[in-house]
């Protein structure tokens, strides 16, 4: 119940985290809402390690390939939101973007296996204990290639904004 309450909250009002102009207009509840979503983002992350080792494994969920693929992931969304944490308390704006990002694309994983699942159903009928596994796998990269890609975008417009204007050199001068 932990796990599916604070992700509706971490998906829904994490939307807002990264709009930029609602961010500037309102810094004070990016921060105090910023605080709630690390706090429900590690619930879910850790909610879900702790279901992937303790909960019974259920009949044609695929075997040690989708085990292995939710310790993975999960820990990679506890470790990104940790390492977003940090940066933001050092003062590495750009930093704790970028790994609050990549938590938050882990974190929809779940939204995007609906798709992944689907697509290979249609394209290849049901789907094996391995293919389920390949397809629920799927869901995370694809998350985690677009938020590189974001990451990517927003890095070199933000080094665009950001870069020196150079002196124009004495060899230079006359030649206009």
């Amino acid at each position: 119940m932990l796990h599916i309450l604070c992700s509706i909250v971490y998906a829904i009002l994490g939307a807002f985290q990264f709009a930029t102009g609602f961010r500037r207009r309102r810094p004070g509840w990016h921060r105090a809402t910023g605080l709630l979503l690390v706090l429900c983002g590690l619930m879910v992350g850790i909610s879900g390690l702790w279901m992937t080792l303790f909960y019974p494994r259920v009949d044609g969920t695929g075997e040690l390939l989708l085990y292995i693929f939710r310790l993975m992931f999960g820990s990679a969304m506890v470790v990104s939101i940790l390492l977003g944490f940090a940066a933001i308390r050092r003062g590495q704006v750009v930093q704790h973007g970028a790994w609050m990002i990549r938590g938050y694309a882990i974190g929809l994983g779940a939204g995007t296996q609906v798709l992944t699942l689907l697509a290979g159903e249609i394209i290849a009928g049901p789907p094996s204990e391995l293919s389920e596994a390949l397809l629920m796998g799927a869901g995370w990269v694809i998350n985690l290639i677009v938020a590189e890609w974001a990451i990517r975008k927003r890095s070199a417009h933000e080094l665009a904004r950001h870069q020196p204007i150079l002196p124009i050199s004495k060899k230079t001068e006359g030649s206009y």
